[in-house]
């Protein structure tokens, strides 16, 4: 057995991840078209669309071709994105009035939602430090029709560089991913490598604490499933800063945060953030923690 589903047992959960298989999933582009209008062309060209209950925009989608080359996807009129990814942006709850910061924006899914809810209003600041990743993101800007995004080839540990605080920020940090959307991820993921990146990941939210507003929102996420990348890093972020505070999120379909992590009792605060489980849900692994700056 990996040593990861030991540690899954570990906290409670016993699975067979075999068993896990992940439905395709879009998001319409409010932007540019109505959910009653694509789902009238969709259904037109045989395209199976179901609801997601817990999602805003978002639906289980079955095609007999490629959904990433109708002519509804290259005019931008929805984004091919995975269910739980949806989420942290509708936690984010951006507006119009937002000067907001995507601390990892690349290829653009979130950045993009984010735009939807903001009516392309308001101002996001969107960093990225890979080349060929920022490519793709200036492509999906120009085909969702994204007009109140500034583009920077950065590292999202120097954002203090920029000079500028935010009212809402969201860090989908860069994570070790999950076994329900990687081949191959028990045999290729070692605890190192999770240990490796949290340490990545703490210092991304020091940089995001520090150019948050007062009163700001700062939603952390990660399609991870493993503690020290998700509960232990939000633990470590509250003993640390003072004038933090994390709160409930309004989110029905997941577990809550884990407060005793292999025999380690956390903050019981923790029990605010949530954390989906593939086997449970249905969807890949994730985490959010939603933060306010007091």
């Amino acid at each position: 057995m990996s040593i990861f589903l030991k540690r899954y047992e570990e906290l409670g959960e016993k699975f067979n991840p075999e068993k896990i298989k992940l439905k395709t999933s879009l998001r319409v582009n409010t932007l540019k078209i109505s959910e009653k209008e694509l789902i009238s062309r969709l259904e037109k060209e045989k395209v199976v669309l179901k609801k997601i209950p817990f999602l805003d925009y978002g639906y289980y989608c079955e095609a007999d071709f490629s959904l990433g080359a109708t002519p509804e996807y290259l005019q931008g009129y929805y984004y091919l994105q995975e269910a739980a990814s949806q989420i942290p942006v509708m936690i984010l709850k951006p507006s119009p009035n937002d000067l907001v910061l995507d601390m990892s924006a690349a290829p653009g899914g979130k950045t993009t939602q984010i735009t939807s809810y903001m009516n392309n209003k308001g101002t996001i600041i969107a960093l990225d430090n890979n080349v060929n990743r920022l490519e793709a993101l200036r492509n999906n800007i120009e085909r969702l029709g994204v007009k109140n995004v500034i583009i920077y080839k950065k590292d999202s540990r120097f954002v203090d560089d920029l000079e500028i605080t935010f009212d809402k920020i969201l860090l989908d940090a860069p994570c070790s991913g999950n076994f329900a959307d990687e081949k191959n991820w028990f045999k290729i993921k070692t605890l190192e490598g999770i240990k490796e990146i949290a340490r990545l990941q703490r210092e991304l939210l020091k940089a995001a604490v520090k150019v948050l507003k007062k009163n700001g929102v700062l939603v952390y996420s990660t399609c991870s499933l493993e503690p020290e990348e998700n509960e232990l890093n939000i633990n470590w972020l509250l003993s640390k800063y003072d004038d933090l505070e994390l709160e409930e999120l309004n989110v029905s379909i997941s577990d809550f945060g884990l407060v005793n992590v292999f025999d380690q009792k956390l903050n019981t605060k923790i029990k605010k953030c949530r954390r989906f489980w593939p086997h449970k849900i249905g969807t890949q692994g994730f985490f959010i923690a939603k933060i306010r700056r007091k």
